[in-house]
């Protein structure tokens, strides 16, 4: 992935890759099923309702990023509050910056946290 080395944030965008596999679809082996009005034997009928599954696996992968990111700076912060996870995170961050590692990053274009708090 990019935007990592030996597992920690360069600064940089964080890049993730990701695959799945193809939608399931009946048009090569269409299955046996039954008429629910009758009850009689039929072969099930080919219907695709979505056509390209990827908008919804963006969200899914967006999601899982979100959630290990989060799962992330728990491991690292600690606390069973947000303000006291707020707390521990400003902390490092001055820890940081009091050995020269540059104050947190503002989201101006260019501008990246320390190296290792996790803010890009």
């Amino acid at each position: 992935a990019g935007g990592l080395e030996g597992g920690i944030t360069t600064g940089t965008p964080l890049v993730v890759r990701g695959a799945m596999k193809p939608i399931s679809t009946l048009l090569k082996k269409r299955l046996p099923s039954v008429d629910l009005r009758d009850g009689s034997s039929r072969v099930a009928t080919v219907e695709r309702s979505d056509v390209c599954a990827v908008p919804a696996a963006a969200v899914v992968a967006e999601a899982m990023v979100a959630l290990v990111a989060a799962d992330a700076n728990l491991e690292k912060f600690g606390g069973d509050s947000l303000g006291e996870l707020r707390r521990n995170l400003d902390s490092y961050v001055e820890h940081l910056a009091a050995r020269g590692f540059g104050e947190r990053g503002t989201g101006v274009e260019g501008e990246a946290g320390a190296p290792g708090a996790g803010i890009s």
